[in-house]
């Protein structure tokens, strides 16, 4: 029986079973964070106009994508303003209606409509005398919207950055930043493991950590629990003392299980896990397809990565005299954090207010609650302001991050066109996370499957049968969003496969996809991504060249195609990436200039997913788990590809194109395929030194 249910569907149908209060182990369900859709009655919350002076609240989470900037251009082209007579603020849980979290590439797909509707019933009010009182919103067609049909000012150019300004001169955007009058810095201790794992305190040294000057407290509580992870609060006067105080505790674990990759890695073991005839009840294709010899047949692994942000998660909690819980954090959903607070600690939802801050980094990693819970908690114990940052390590250790995969990626060709297209692989959850769904829930969303590990995986290319199934595995380490979901290792999965199956057909890789490109949108970026690629260059001391090409689609609304050069060093395996050329469609653009950055970001994180992202437990910095370095970086040129559609997401599509361009092009320099992630230059240079 195959399994083809949308996340969508899931929510409404687990939510009425886990409703049910007899199920075994349902005695703590999870807080399920609420999504709702944004529509012009919601957008007239986020729009106001007071005694001649314009207020938008952003009503998603500035990460770094500069969406504040994207929704002003908006605003301003619907109300016939220009950007110094509106005023822009962050939304906390008061200030605005809910909204759900800024996930997804979603923001200006979702988010703009609503809006320039919101903004036009305004514009219209004003223009009929109407200066107070409650609007009620206009579904205006989207051709009557001067900014979404093409007929404004602001939309399609590249203003002035929202907080640009502040953020080059130093001034406080980020819950970092936040200073209260008597703050107090708290960290939580857990045991060196992942909080899947479960683990106690044994003993510490308690009076050795009094001892310690600037030591304010040390928090027991049933509330710092994180899955199978106790924690154990300590409080100081400054950050620096809750270092001496954390080694003067000398604290001594319990930890009962394993969690290092190498025992992780055989748990999804695609060809294990084939061999032994485990069931894929979850298919993305499912056409019969006969047994017998495959043209192309690949086993390629990706391992586990971490989100890398630069700034550590970060939180501040005060409790106030009249019982108010006020909190400043950088997550992507604060209206989440309230709930996920209010559950925990017994607050009513007025008793809570959440800031939303400017986020330094995220990419999926910051949309649970970590350590806000873990301030909040701090807090409502000693009745003082707490700041808890995590530290690198426990970045490293205690947040979720990428899940490995393992494919098999097989296909079979007639007259040198596909036939038979076959994709199995296994991973590990990302949206049903470990890190907030138990194991007893997730013997039930994995009835559904998982979107998120599905992600990237619809094969867009024309075949006379497809068939692509995956096995969701439980791990010892949280695993969930990462920037692109699963589109990334999927689509590097496919578009390796896809330059195989053209070495076989013995086309260019170019004409190879043009021949089965279905989508046209697909078809346009890869031939304005060829076209604006100059002629390889000619390597001199004997480095070796290879040019390589990769498209994808992201969610079925965005479409990128890549071009990448690189050079390789025949003696040591070294690979240099000198030029990645990417042309882009996300539909109407409305600020070219930040998405070009996007686009720029989601290259250089298909560069580090295929030269030297990887984790351990023992990773504890960026030495130890790496990210690119500037000097890693090759010249990128972006190629926005806009004929007027509406407008979808950019912020995570280049990524299904990037990390498989250059392995392409390693291949097309070396001749040697990439199956194991990320690459090392010693497999390479064993490779050459065979093939010399």
């Amino acid at each position: 029986m195959s399994v083809q249910i949308h996340r969508r569907q899931l929510l409404g149908g687990v939510g009425a079973i886990l409703s049910v209060a007899f199920l075994p182990g349902c005695a703590s369900l999870p807080v399920i964070p609420k999504r709702p859709s944004p529509d012009a009655r919601a957008g007239l919350s986020w729009i106001s106009h007071r005694a001649g002076n314009y207020l938008l609240t952003v009503p998603r989470v500035e990460m770094g994508q500069n969406i504040a900037t994207a929704l002003k251009q908006i605003a301003c082209d619907e109300l016939g303003i220009s950007p110094d007579q509106l005023r822009v603020r962050l939304h906390n849980t008061d200030n605005i209606d809910r909204v759900r979290a800024t996930v997804g590439s979603e923001s200006i797909m979702e988010f703009a409509l609503p809006l320039a509707r919101a903004c036009a019933t305004l514009r219209q009010a004003m223009k009929d005398g109407q200066t107070s009182g409650k609007l009620e919103a206009i579904e205006f067609p989207s051709e009557q919207l001067r900014s979404l049909s093409g007929q404004g000012q602001w939309v399609g150019r590249s203003p002035q950055l929202e907080q640009g300004l502040e953020m080059v001169t130093g001034q406080p955007l980020y819950a970092s930043d936040v200073r209260l009058p008597g703050m107090v810095f708290g960290r939580v201790l857990r045991a060196p493991a992942p909080p899947e794992i479960a683990s106690s305190l044994l003993a510490m040294n308690e009076v050795a950590a009094r001892q310690v000057k600037g030591f304010v407290a040390l928090v027991r509580s049933p509330h710092l629990q994180m899955a199978s992870s106790e924690g154990v609060g300590i409080v100081a006067q400054t950050p620096g003392a809750l270092d001496r105080i954390e080694q003067a505790l000398q604290t001594r674990w319990s930890v009962q299980g394993q969690s290092d990759a190498q025992s992780i890695q055989p748990s999804i073991d695609i060809d294990r896990r084939m061999r032994v005839r485990l069931k894929r009840d979850k298919y993305i294709h499912n056409d019969a397809i006969p047994e017998g010899h495959w043209d192309v047949d690949l086993r390629i692994d990706i391992p586990i990565a971490a989100h890398a942000a630069i700034e550590p998660r970060v939180a501040v909690a005060q409790m106030h005299t009249d019982g108010r819980l006020e909190m400043w954090v950088g997550s992507q959903d604060v209206f989440y954090q309230r709930d996920v607070v209010c559950r925990r600690l017994g607050m009513a939802e007025d008793k809570v207010l959440v800031h939303g801050c400017r986020v330094g980094g995220a990419f999926g990693g910051k949309t649970i609650s970590t350590v806000e819970l873990e301030a909040a908690v701090l807090a409502h114990e000693i009745k003082t302001p707490v700041k808890v940052q995590w530290t690198r390590a426990q970045e490293l250790l205690q947040a979720f991050h990428r899940p490995p995969s393992s494919h098999r990626v097989r296909a079979r060709l007639k007259n040198g066109q596909l036939d038979h297209w076959s994709h199995d692989f296994a991973s590990s959850h990302i949206l049903f996370t470990g890190a907030v769904v138990p194991a007893w829930m997730q013997k039930i969303t994995d009835v559904i499957g998982d979107d998120g590990v599905a992600r990237g995986a619809v094969f867009p290319y024309k075949a006379q049968a497809k068939r692509t199934g995956f096995d969701l595995v439980r791990l010892p380490v949280h695993t969930g969003p990462w920037r692109g979901l699963g589109a990334g290792p999927n689509a590097f999965v496919i578009e390796s496969a896809m330059d195989e199956c053209a070495r076989v057909a013995g086309l260019d890789p170019i004409e190879f996809r043009l021949q089965h490109i279905e989508e046209p949108r697909l078809k346009r970026v890869l031939e304005q991504a060829v076209a604006s690629a100059p002629p390889g260059p000619q390597v001199a001391n004997g480095w070796l060249h290879g040019r390589g090409v990769a498209c994808g689609i992201y969610k079925k609304t965005s479409f990128a195609a890549v071009v990448a050069d690189v050079q390789v060093d025949p003696v040591s395996g070294e690979v240099r990436v000198r030029h990645m050329h990417c042309a882009h469609d996300c539909g109407r653009v409305v600020n070219p200039d930040q998405v070009r950055a996007q686009c720029e970001g989601n290259l250089v994180w298909g560069l580090g997913m295929v030269l030297v992202e990887s984790w351990s437990t023992d990773a504890r910095n960026f030495g130890e788990s790496p990210i690119p370095r500037l000097t890693q970086l090759p010249g990128l040129s972006v190629h926005l590809v806009d004929h007027g559609e509406p407008p979808s997401g950019a912020g995570e599509t280049a990524i299904v194109a990037a990390g498989a361009a250059i392995a392409n092009a390693v291949r097309a320099a070396t001749g040697w395929r990439l199956q194991q992630l990320p690459l090392k230059p010693a497999d390479l240079q064993c490779h050459l030194k065979g093939s010399s």
